[in-house]
């Protein structure tokens, strides 16, 4: 991976029509789900290294900048005056129980068969501009090409094949943000060489998929 900017820094160019910036995220104001199907083949035994690596909590352990949050859920209640801020209060202490348990136990092995950030971790300077700075989305965009996690993920399919007693597959099914994840697959395709990472998106409601 030398050579690349994973920084998530916004790289300013030059265009026929002025400065463009070519890194800001590609996400839809609505989040539209898409489902995919992953198929990772290859021997037996890179199979399973694979799959142990994948697993995870899916879960991204992002600062949390709690005033931050308290102020947002405060903004569309603050005509009810202080009812509201004490409102705003308690659920912001909600979001930080939480957010220190996802701290707590982000690296556990955990029951998301396919976890990106354990794969393709976010680096700690990234994690430290919370989830909702522009330059995190690009981190996620550049690197995963979608700006959030997985969901929805299912492991369909994992055996080994009888003929070839040495070669092994592993099929996931999951959904991800307005796109499919394909940053994330060129990079697995490059740090996993011996494996066959086939992704195929599903575009209509009857379950056909497309090639990739």
């Amino acid at each position: 991976m030398s050579g690349e900017d994973t920084t998530g820094s916004a790289r300013t160019r030059q265009g026929p029509a002025g400065p463009w910036i070519p890194d800001l995220p590609l996400a839809l104001a609505h989040t539209d789900w898409l489902r995919n199907r992953l198929t990772v083949s290859g021997p037996a035994g890179e199979v399973a290294r694979f799959r142990a690596a994948a697993r995870g909590t899916n879960t991204v352990p992002w600062h949390l900048d709690l005033e931050h949050e308290e102020s947002r859920l405060l903004a569309p209640m603050a005509m009810l005056g202080p009812e509201a801020r004490a409102l705003a209060r308690e659920l912001g202490e909600v979001i930080a129980a939480r957010h220190d348990r996802v701290l707590a136990r982000w690296a556990e092995p955990g029951a998301c068969p396919l976890d990106l950030h354990r794969l393709i971790p976010v680096p700690d300077d990234i994690l430290r501009l919370g989830a909702d700075a522009l330059a995190a989305r690009q981190w996620l965009w550049g690197n995963w090409g979608t700006t959030e996690l997985l969901r929805q993920v299912r492991l369909r399919d994992d055996q080994t094949d009888r003929r070839l007693r040495r070669a092994g597959r592993v099929v996931y099914e999951f959904f991800s943000a307005d796109w499919t994840p394909w940053q994330a697959i060129r990079r697995l395709r490059q740090e996993w060489p011996t494996l066959i990472f086939d992704i195929r998106p599903c575009y209509d409601a009857t379950g056909s998929t497309g090639d990739a």
